[in-house]
């Protein structure tokens, strides 16, 4: 288990600590690729599809355009919500996932795949939940770019003065919803390989890297398409509509996924998932290190 065996009790603190630093290291070190995926995300929305934009072709052409236009802090835009966002959400899922799980297996005797999936779903719906605001933030500036020239203050001044309090919990439901496949399939897929590769490679770097790897590939397939409702949900009052377009594409969650869907075809639901999935990579390779080397360090 990464959350440490019979060494953490039910009342301990560190795993709620391990998972918000480690979150915010992997959250630096990955945010450009985040960066591209929102683009791409958003890019191609409208009612006709006949007259749908594409200013990016992928992944790579999409950094390269933000770098080139916008320079390194550009492909930063958003950094520190993303950053808030981690350290909220970070903190939270991770000791509340191991936390949980440890409280389990002492009171049950034993651990399983369904109290992990269990434990993992909590943990993700309810950690996403609490930090909607930050992801909404950090979508608005990772999208506006650097030409916007908005603070993570006057960003959230802006959404609560034009859209109230609940703009700032614009795609909540995608959201807990996006987490909770992610914290169910991540979560006890790395503890589930990390057992199994204990033999081949024992408890180190080299077990965490290959399970991080089949943890991200695992739940990069299973959220991409509600990321993308989840992006264009929490972007909507900022889309570049023009024409008789309303300023509302979508009324709702189902609605984005019909018209998405219907305009877009079945494959717009995994626009963005190559970068995804690099980020995801990368993400919980350096997430997972960090967390095991904190639990060895302490």
């Amino acid at each position: 288990m990464v959350g440490g065996g019979s060494g953490i009790s039910k009342r301990d603190w560190r795993p709620f600590v391990y998972g918000g630093l480690a979150s915010c290291v992997a959250e630096f070190g990955t945010f450009p690729i985040d960066t591209s995926k929102t683009r791409l995300q958003i890019q191609g929305q409208t009612l006709d599809k006949n007259h749908a934009t594409l200013k990016y072709r992928g992944m790579v052409d999409c950094l390269l355009k933000i770098g080139k236009h916008e320079g390194f802090a550009g492909l930063y835009s958003g950094i520190w919500p993303a950053v808030l966002r981690q350290a909220t959400y970070g903190t939270i899922k991770f000791g509340t996932y191991y936390s949980l799980k440890q409280i389990i297996v002492e009171y049950n005797g034993r651990e399983s795949v369904t109290v992990n999936l269990c434990c993992a779903v909590i943990a993700g719906a309810v950690s996403s939940a609490i930090a909607t605001p930050t992801d909404v933030i950090k979508v608005r500036m990772q999208v506006q770019g650097i030409q916007a020239n908005v603070g993570l203050i006057d960003c959230f001044k802006d959404v609560y003065t034009h859209e109230g309090i609940s703009g700032l919990w614009k795609g909540v439901s995608p959201t807990a919803q996006r987490a909770a496949v992610i914290a169910a399939v991540e979560l006890p897929v790395y503890d589930f390989c990390k057992s199994r590769l204990i033999n081949t490679f024992g408890d180190n770097i080299a077990n965490h890297f290959v399970s991080s790897l089949f943890a991200s590939l695992g739940s990069a397939i299973a959220s991409t398409p509600i990321d993308v409702v989840r992006t264009r949900l929490m972007n909507q009052r900022k889309l570049k509509t023009g024409g008789l377009l309303p300023a509302h594409i979508y009324t709702s969650t189902a609605n984005c996924f019909y018209q998405t869907f219907k305009n877009e075809g079945f494959w717009a639901f995994y626009k963005g998932f190559v970068p995804t999935l690099f980020r995801m990579g990368p993400w919980n390779i350096i997430f997972f290190i960090t967390y095991e080397q904190l639990k060895k360090l302490y």
